[in-house]
């Protein structure tokens, strides 16, 4: 995939997997980029897979406690006592 469509990917993970809106995993992603996170992404294609993609996603929103908080991870099943 395109360097654009990896981020669109992992910004898409991260709503879907995370629970939060498009506008807080867009922030996510452009913090990343600011810090260039995601320049061996551009010059390396290998490293854009989907399997990546759900790492790169996992990594960014356990970094970004300010921008998740609040956000809930994917629903688990209750603990039954």
């Amino acid at each position: 995939m395109t360097y654009e469509e990896y981020l669109d990917e992992v910004t898409t993970l991260i709503v879907e997997k995370y629970g939060v809106s498009d506008a807080v995993a867009i922030k996510i992603v452009v913090a990343a980029q600011d810090k260039e996170y995601f320049v061996a992404h551009d010059d390396n294609r290998a490293m854009r897979t989907l399997d990546r993609a759900h790492e790169d996603a996992r990594t960014l929103f356990k970094a970004s406690a300010p921008a998740g908080a609040g956000a809930k991870p994917a629903a688990k099943r209750p603990v039954r006592k």
